[in-house]
């Protein structure tokens, strides 16, 4: 069953309705000894990836996640909270991938946020990618990026620079793109997560 990290910084609705029409089983987070009743865990997230990480921190679940060995998926700023830092709020995060969230501004010449559906590129032999063709389509709502570093990145994507689209580091996954808005794709890939 999939754990659902609760932490009042996530799209829950449109993830459970996801999961739901997976058929995949879930329940919610809401303190650290719930990590135990469950064999996956999803960091879900929207919003300011700096008062994310505080919400996480002052529900005392950041320092349980850091000692997690089942799978876990960060989704948008769920994701960004893995990384070492993040520009949004000049704050550190979780710190499991040595690697920056940084922001699009005065960095490329495109619109800000980065909106809308676009490829990914698989970079490496990731199991959340299977049975998904490379260049498939998913669905992006962002303004800071995770910098591109090839040993951590399962897919890229570009938006006038190239950023990771998904890390994985150990039992550690994340996507910068809304799985449960990207149509069967994104169906795909939580059900492969769930297989994990």
């Amino acid at each position: 069953m999939i754990g659902i990290v609760n932490y009042g910084a996530g799209n829950i609705f449109s993830l459970t309705a996801a999961l739901v029409r997976c058929n995949l089983p879930y329940g919610m987070i809401n303190e650290p000894a719930d990590f135990d009743k469950y064999e996956r865990i999803i960091i879900p997230g929207v919003g300011h990836a700096g008062a994310a990480m505080q919400k996480l921190r002052d529900s005392g679940l950041a320092e349980a996640i850091l000692l997690l060995t089942k799978p876990v998926l960060g989704i948008c700023v769920g994701m960004q909270l893995l990384t070492s830092f993040s520009e949004e709020g000049a704050a550190d995060m979780l710190g499991i991938f040595p690697i920056q969230t940084l922001h699009f501004q005065q960095r490329i010449t495109g619109k800000v946020p980065h909106m809308g559906w676009n490829t990914i590129q698989i970079c490496q032999d990731c199991r959340l990618f299977d049975d998904i063709p490379d260049a498939s389509y998913f669905y992006f709502v962002h303004s800071f990026f995770i910098e591109f570093q090839q040993e951590y990145t399962a897919a890229s994507t570009n938006y006038g620079v190239d950023f990771s689209a998904s890390i994985h580091k150990d039992n550690f996954y994340g996507v910068q793109f809304h799985p449960e808005k990207s149509g069967s794709a994104g169906e795909q890939l939580l059900v492969n997560f769930a297989n994990l």
